[in-house]
């Protein structure tokens, strides 16, 4: 069955930015002139996602307002001739998109579980926010690919330093399938360190099968005390087969300052009207440090 359904969880509350995300969600913090989601969404387009739920919770109507039509704001942009970015607001109009509540913050897994109408009886892509993945082929498309050959659900991972594995599920890796796809015995949320059984981390794209479901309605809350997604596919493995795919293109993490930061910075050096301009401030800055 073709993969067509991509789900993005947006409820979190986006503390590590307070006071900005106070009143305006995370998902809506730019990156220089484009909203995190909208990097995110942009992805499963360019995969072939023809669908995209937006799992959302209080004060994220902003998000929904962003990909709506505003005819106040077309019908300027017509006026002064500014079709190049007239047609950017449009093409936001396009996008197939839908919208459904989390109304109580209980953890990836319940958030996932509000899309159980919305994807039926189909493998589906959960996409989170704070990752932003760049790679010739678009991580999505890559674990789509992957379901064409194993008919599985698959999780990307990647490693990261072996201090870090508390931060992040982590799998237990049994041996390579295929290249770059591993077999895994298990899947352990935010393991410390001396007891992780790996480094390589999920790094926040998966596919799955819509048996996924059924385990998150009966999982029991895990670290935190919420209901962790890597718990219920650490049973959907002991039921079915669950691959990992490592990806090996560039991963920011926006979800804290530091790699927002940094994402700002190497996105501006792509846009050309600003690389000049801003390679110059860089240099200068660090003299002056």
């Amino acid at each position: 069955m073709k993969v067509r359904k991509a789900v993005i969880p947006a409820a979190g509350l986006g503390t590590r930015f307070l006071p900005a995300t106070k009143a305006m969600p995370k998902e809506m913090l730019p990156i220089v002139n484009k909203p995190t989601i909208q990097f995110i969404v942009e992805e499963a387009i360019n995969s072939g996602i023809e669908d995209i739920l937006i799992v959302t919770g209080r004060s994220k109507r902003p998000i929904e307002n962003h990909f709506d039509a505003n005819e106040e704001l077309e019908a300027a942009l017509e006026a002064k001739g500014k079709e190049e970015l007239l047609a950017t607001v449009k093409d936001l109009n396009k996008i197939n998109l839908f919208f459904t509540r989390q109304s109580y913050p209980k953890g990836l897994g319940h958030a996932v579980l509000q899309a159980k109408n919305f994807v039926g009886n189909e493998p589906f892509v959960v996409m989170l926010g704070d990752d932003l993945m760049v790679d010739q082929i678009p991580l999505t498309k890559q674990l789509m690919n992957n379901y064409e050959q194993t008919h599985a659900s698959t999780l990307a991972v990647m490693p990261v330093p072996k201090e870090e594995t508390s931060k992040y599920g982590v799998i237990d890796p049994e041996r390579e399938f295929s290249e770059g796809v591993y077999n895994v015995r298990r899947f352990v949320e935010k393991p410390q360190p001396e007891v992780a059984p790996s480094n390589l981390a999920i790094i926040g794209r998966y596919l799955l099968t819509p048996e996924i479901f059924s385990l998150l309605e009966t999982q029991e809350p895990g670290a935190g005390n919420e209901i962790q997604l890597t718990d219920a596919i650490d049973r959907l493995n002991q039921i079915q087969r669950v691959f990992a795919l490592e990806f090996n293109g560039k991963r920011y993490d926006v979800g804290n300052k530091f790699g927002y930061m940094q994402t700002i910075i190497e996105y501006g050096l792509t846009l050309p009207e600003m690389k000049k301009n801003l390679i110059q401030f860089i240099k200068e800055t660090a003299q002056n440090l």
